[in-house]
């Protein structure tokens, strides 16, 4: 009996830089193989003659070959045959983030929605030291947008909501970022001391997104490598990245860089997790496993009190139910997290539930490690 074999699926190019266009890149790749992209495609400046600064010095602008396009019929075709591209690419549950200024980036939107994107937000970075409008026939432009998208509607994305959150003091983060440009020793500079790339990222700016939408040892691709920022954030939180450039100068600018990158720290690229995202543990669990047990007294906030019984539900002289129900139904309020509600005695000490459910927590998450 004649028996066929399928060829192997190729290799993913794990922390490489891939030379070459990058749709064509793209389509050589495995379908579904990552889980971010991070796009910082030609803006299309349509810049007309030179600027000037009031001293009369030249403003160093983007006038390179790479963002020239013969009108926007020829950057709307290039768009949506690179985000096609690159949504081959992405998982089921992936996510692109695309940063444009407002040159390109409504063009880029609706190339977005028209490909099958899903789109989430829309997140102005205000550039806290912008150039100066020098000939004053214009709002000094402090901003650039950035437009984040999941592959396909009802798609499982990945937001670390609760790590922003740790980010930003505690407080839920917003979708306006106020980041520096990137100056001083983070920019990179050529031979001559000029700069390497006239559109380099920031750091900072990478560092949030791949903390709000990836997890340490995803794959991150990014089609428009540059002088390789994705690349050298991944690296340091412990992501694993893709490149894709055609300039042979970025090129070797972005393999110096992220060589001198420094490796990450296991014990330090973890982020808090959201509470919905941990494992569940019912509160029968706690009954079965002895932690509570049947008939033993449970305090609410203010005196109120329950008694446990042997399938995990709670009894009161007036109601029956979960730790949830109950609290409610005592507090008169249409919800209540009972893991925070309740409370147990240990050597005359209140305790939450909530202590025990996070020991089942940990030991699951041992039995996972052994």
């Amino acid at each position: 009996m004649m028996t066929t074999t399928r060829p192997a699926a190729p290799a993913l190019p794990l922390d490489t830089i891939l030379s070459g266009d990058c749709i064509e890149t793209m389509r050589s790749l495995p379908e579904g193989s990552v889980d971010l992209i991070f796009a910082d495609p030609p803006y299309n400046l349509q810049l007309k003659g030179t600027l000037h600064r009031p001293d009369n010095s030249l403003v160093d602008a983007v006038d390179d070959a790479w963002d020239q396009f013969d009108g926007f019929a020829a950057y709307d075709r290039f768009t949506k045959d690179w985000l096609a591209a690159a949504r081959r690419l992405l998982k089921p549950d992936g996510a692109i983030w695309v940063i444009g200024s407002y040159h390109n980036i409504f063009r880029v939107g609706a190339a977005l929605q028209d490909t099958g994107y899903w789109l989430l937000n829309d997140v102005v970075w205000r550039k806290a030291n912008p150039m100066p409008n020098f000939r004053g026939k214009r709002f000094t432009n402090a901003h650039e947008t950035l437009i984040w998208a999941s592959r396909s509607e009802g798609a499982k994305y990945t937001f670390n909501y609760d790590a922003l959150k740790a980010l930003n003091e505690g407080l839920q983060m917003r979708s306006d970022w106020t980041i520096p440009l990137c100056t001083g020793h983070e920019r990179l500079k050529d031979g001559n001391g000029d700069k390497a790339h006239p559109t380099q990222k920031p750091e900072a700016l990478l560092h949030r997104i791949l903390v709000a939408t990836t997890n340490p040892g995803d794959v991150v691709l990014d089609p428009f490598f540059g002088t390789g920022t994705t690349g050298a954030v991944a690296r340091m939180l412990g992501r694993r990245w893709i490149g894709i450039e055609r300039e042979p100068a970025y090129i070797a600018a972005a393999t110096a860089r992220i060589g001198d990158v420094r490796p990450y720290d296991r014990a330090a690229i973890g982020t808090a997790t959201a509470k919905r995202q941990e494992p569940r543990v019912p509160f029968g669990a706690l009954v079965e496993r002895g932690l509570l047990r049947p008939g033993e007294v449970l305090e609410g906030p203010r005196g109120q009190t329950a008694k446990v019984r042997a399938d995990g539900t709670l009894v009161t002289a007036d109601h029956a139910g979960s730790i949830h129900q109950v609290g409610a139904a005592l507090e008169g309020a249409p919800s209540c997290n009972g893991w925070t509600f309740w409370h147990f005695r240990r050597e005359g000490q209140r305790i939450p539930i909530d202590v025990l459910r996070q020991q089942l927590r940990a030991e699951q998450q041992q039995a996972g490690l052994d």
